[in-house]
């Protein structure tokens, strides 16, 4: 005769239950929240070095002389001017003479980390960006960029030429614009609290003690006797 062996119970918890789990933990939930975003907004605030912007748009054409309509082939070909004109200008050839220029204390590969070539709307404007812990020092540097890169761009590119429409200025009214300390806050507070989250479910799905009586009838699957009440040792010792 072959003994039945029986398989282990999987504890399985429902969603009641998890809200009951949630409910009990609201506290230490609502505390870890708090703290993650409170101490994301403030390594934020005062820790992360804040950087300021500054920036200047520019406008390309595909041929050196000025006409005021363009056909969609010349449209095309002034946005494919405009991804070689941002690696020009993001080349040592137009960054190193800015550093010489302005005998900044930097390396290229310190300035073109700072400095970002973006089109506009996919059109053939693009706007040059950089990036800095000083607003001032970033619109000095974009001042010397917008001087310096149209000669070389044309001496390197026969067939285009480029045009400044707006000289540089310092963005977002001269506060920083990283690091974002209210995103942030709200990031660190959603870590907290999958978190805390994480930790309280997988607690109650390892821990294996009784907690009621519906919890031996369906795991053991027996009908339940009685029970042995908690008795305090006063109330012991008075009886």
């Amino acid at each position: 005769m072959e003994e039945k062996i029986e398989k282990p119970v999987e504890k399985e918890i429902d969603l009641g239950v998890i809200l009951n789990i949630l409910k009990r933990n609201l506290i230490l939930i609502v505390v870890v929240t708090l703290v993650f975003g409170l101490g994301s907004y403030l390594y934020s605030r005062f820790v992360i070095e804040k950087k300021y912007s500054a920036s200047a748009t520019l406008i390309v054409n595909n041929k050196s002389n000025d006409k005021t309509t363009y056909n969609t082939t010349e449209l095309n070909a002034a946005q494919d001017l405009a991804e070689v004109y941002a690696i020009i200008i993001k080349s040592d050839t137009v960054l190193q003479q800015v550093i010489d220029n302005l005998h900044l204390g930097m390396t290229y590969s310190q300035l073109n980390q700072c400095v970002s070539v973006s089109p506009v709307n996919k059109t053939q404007v693009f706007k040059i960006t950089m990036n800095y812990t000083s607003a001032e020092f970033a619109k000095k540097v974009m001042d010397e960029i917008v001087k310096v890169a149209p000669p070389i761009i044309a001496d390197k590119v026969e067939a285009g030429s480029v045009k400044v429409i707006s000289e540089p200025r310092i963005d977002n009214n001269g506060n920083p614009v990283s690091p974002d300390s209210r995103k942030n806050a709200i990031i660190g507070a959603l870590v907290g609290l999958v978190l805390v989250l994480a930790i309280i479910i997988l607690k109650e799905m390892i821990n294996n003690k009784f907690k009621t009586e519906d919890d031996i009838v369906n795991t053991l699957h027996v009908p339940l006797i009685g029970m042995i009440p908690n008795v305090d040792r006063k109330e012991f010792r008075e009886i």
